[in-house]
């Protein structure tokens, strides 16, 4: 997982030839994590559930943001796939687009 984003050519093909998740975090999101960048790329993750358990084990408690006790992702939060909203059970491919967005909600 890089914390910059993409470095040059990075998209085109991870270690593995396979190009790495692009993940875009919500500013909440970045705000609460010191050191959290809005913008990183990640590989080996089948899943949200395996990308939320990554982005946890770099920034302890990102998960508990993200995802509520049952576990799911939580009401006010949204994930989005390749522009899809997801679940934790959804795959993600590499090079996929990925979003982690507080929802807008009230009234």
């Amino acid at each position: 997982m890089t914390e910059d984003g993409p470095a040059a050519g990075e998209r085109a093909g991870g270690a593995g030839g396979a190009p790495p998740a692009l993940v875009r975090l919500s500013p909440l999101l970045v705000n609460l994590f010191p050191g959290a960048a809005a913008l990183l790329t990640i590989e080996g993750v089948g899943t949200v559930a395996d990308l939320v358990a990554a982005l946890d084990a770099r920034h302890p408690g990102m998960a508990a943001r993200i995802c509520d006790e049952s576990p799911a992702i939580r009401r006010h939060m949204n994930v989005f796939v390749d522009g899809a909203r997801a679940s934790l059970a959804t795959p993600i491919r590499p090079g996929a687009d990925i979003f982690i967005l507080t929802a807008i909600s009230g009234g």
